[in-house]
């Protein structure tokens, strides 16, 4: 990664708008799960609005990545290429609004009940 400012903050635009391509969520659906304006969403993915710690939190939280691949220290990748992401997107594309907002928050709460069920097993 570069120390430029703004060619870091353009190269986490690039990542912050690849994972929330890959969730197949548009900006307007982002923006509604966290609470933010989609032109704010709009603005961050181009590079032209700084990302605070805790925004980054989420969109990870969000787009199912961590913090540190969205900042560029690892190189942990997407697989864009996976036919079964790509199966997944186009069926998210076909929702309708609603029903795609409550099956995220299915999605979420069965990530979250995963991460507990694996800590009860330790």
């Amino acid at each position: 990664m570069t120390d430029s400012p703004d060619a870091h903050r353009s190269a986490i635009a690039e990542r912050l708008r690849e994972a929330r391509k890959a969730a197949g969520l548009s900006q307007g659906q982002v923006a509604k799960l966290l609470q933010m304006h989609r032109p704010t969403v709009s603005e961050i993915e181009a590079g032209n609005r700084r990302v605070s710690a805790e925004e980054l939190a989420q969109f990870a939280e969000t787009y199912d990545v961590t913090v540190s691949w969205l900042i560029g220290e690892t190189a942990e990748q997407l697989e864009m290429n996976d036919p079964r992401l790509q199966l997944a997107a186009r069926e998210l594309s076909k929702l309708k609004p609603d029903d795609l907002d409550r099956l995220l928050r299915l999605l979420a709460s069965m990530r979250n009940s995963g991460t507990d069920e694996g800590e009860r097993g330790k």
